[in-house]
């Protein structure tokens, strides 16, 4: 997504990123498929700004035609993800947010700095809430080489449903 020229003619600054490339193949298959498709966000770890990545989420599984409901199932899951982990999230940090878009499945990957990571605890209620709506979840952590906050990530996949 590019923004609009600045006053040097170079894009203007805005508050978050987002990148898109096509990564992989499929093998040929009788029905027409096509490459993952990889859609990246930077957003302020801020709860203000989870209204942004509920309507992404929402576009990209209604661009691979999801229903309504599983539309609804994975905007919750998402914002239920995002509340567990800006819950740890180290001060004036990004909240980083990777899309995989396959031909029946969206995979949404989540991530944060953290001073001292706890893994989300699987038996808790929001835990439930994410395996209930997205289908299949999982969290681990990351170390961020060189500086002292690792990255805790939960993601979702959701399979489309009706196939």
């Amino acid at each position: 997504m590019s923004g609009s020229p600045g006053v040097d003619g170079q894009p203007a600054a805005s508050t978050g990123a987002v990148h898109t490339r096509r990564t992989g193949s499929t093998a040929p298959s009788p029905a027409p498929a096509w490459p993952a498709d990889l859609v990246e966000m930077r957003l302020p770890a801020d709860g203000a700004y989870l209204a942004v990545l509920r309507t992404a989420t929402a576009g990209l599984a209604a661009r691979l035609d999801f229903t309504l409901d599983d539309i609804e199932d994975l905007r919750i899951a998402v914002d239920e993800a995002c509340a567990l982990l800006l819950d740890q999230a180290a001060p004036a940090s990004e909240l980083a947010c990777r899309f995989t878009l396959a031909t029946n499945s969206l995979e949404v990957h989540v991530s944060v700095p953290v001073r001292q990571a706890r893994l989300p605890d699987r038996g808790s209620f929001g835990w439930a809430v994410l395996t209930a709506l997205a289908g299949s979840v999982d969290a681990g952590t990351d170390p961020i080489p060189g500086r002292d906050p690792d990255r805790l990530w939960i993601r979702l996949t959701k399979v489309r449903t009706g196939q």
